[in-house]
């Protein structure tokens, strides 16, 4: 049984000033499978253009998610995804600017659909409640989930998030449906998968290699 989340109300005036001004804005990037064809692909460009994630620093022990639908184009954020292996952050409550949008703990599916071709792997998700589509985020929509940060008092910040966000340790995932075809489609913040410690290692070793090449090269 999913876990309804817990809807925060405040005030304007409380929004204001528990939210900083300044946030981070990122992108989605289209999960693109073999044999996609013109109308997925549409879809994709769609999905990129007018679906977005801000990040905010919400107090001290807080950081908030938004995700937002630009429209125009027909589509829904119907699942929320976050691979977070360490864990960074505990999911604190989730806070609707849109009173449509209605989310619960816990997809189905468990893991982004197509996530498997970038190694993205969910620790934890959300989904919207049934009607799926009609609660999910809608063009001219947002939804905004709160999280603690994990860990002992202090060990992560804000800045700590946003640096895993950043090198891609942490990626967030999003599965959307409605387009107008009836298609569905699924986005991360970074479409390349995070290399392993092996593969790093054996690339570092490879970079000392050439480097030792290319100084006998110069003394030679």
């Amino acid at each position: 049984m999913k876990k309804p989340l817990t809807i925060l109300l405040f005030c304007s005036i409380t929004l204001m000033v528990a939210i900083p001004a300044i946030a981070i804005w990122y992108n989605f990037y289209h999960i693109a499978e073999e044999g996609d064809g013109f109308s997925e692909l549409d879809n994709g460009t769609i999905g990129e253009t007018q679906l977005s994630m801000d990040v905010m620093e919400y107090n001290a022990d807080q950081i908030l998610f938004t995700f937002s639908n630009s429209g125009p184009d027909a589509s829904s954020i119907t699942d929320i995804y976050f691979d977070d292996d360490l864990p960074l952050m505990d999911f604190a409550g989730q806070i609707s600017t849109t009173a449509t949008v209605a989310f619960a703990e816990g997809a189905s599916p468990q893991d982004l659909p197509a996530g498997n071709l970038i190694s993205f792997s969910s620790n934890y998700d959300y989904d919207s409640n049934a009607p799926v589509q009609p609660n999910g985020v809608n063009p001219g929509e947002s939804l905004g989930i709160l999280f603690n940060y994990a860990g002992n008092k202090g060990e992560y910040d804000f800045d700590t998030v946003v640096a895993a966000l950043n090198g891609g340790t942490l990626n967030v995932g999003i599965h959307v449906q409605g387009f107008e075809d009836g298609g569905s489609e699924s986005f991360v913040t970074n479409k390349a998968p995070v290399p392993e410690p092996a593969t790093m290692l054996l690339l570092g070793v490879g970079l000392v290699g050439g480097l030792a090449g290319f100084r006998k090269k110069l003394r030679a």
